[in-house]
């Protein structure tokens, strides 16, 4: 079984049992969180899709570590006109591990 679901502006389709890096939450290690917006659901039976989210869906997950992932150097620049800036930037994220599916 998997699930398809929306969190962070973005959509990500999990199984049990899965580590995923998502968007940083506001919670700490070792907590359960729940995310409500499951877009579809996929089992043996078919494939169940929701309008916009699939009702009653939800997927519990558990937080391992929040962190910063590796930094990335940003340089724009004007050419022949002296400017340039160098920026660096490092994404905060959360990793959760999948760990049940109720469709």
């Amino acid at each position: 079984m998997y699930a398809v679901i929306e969190t962070g502006g973005k959509q990500l389709r999990v199984q049990e049992g899965d580590i995923v890096f998502i968007e940083k939450l506001n919670v700490s290690p070792e907590e359960t969180v729940t995310f409500d917006h499951v877009v579809a659901v996929g089992s043996d039976n078919g494939l169940k899709v929701g309008t916009p989210y699939v009702e009653g869906a939800a997927v519990q997950a558990k937080v391992l570590k929040n962190g910063k992932a590796k930094k990335i150097t940003v340089f724009t620049y004007k050419p022949k006109k002296g400017e340039k800036r160098k920026m660096g930037h490092r994404q905060p994220y959360t990793q959760v591990q999948i760990e049940a599916i109720q469709a």
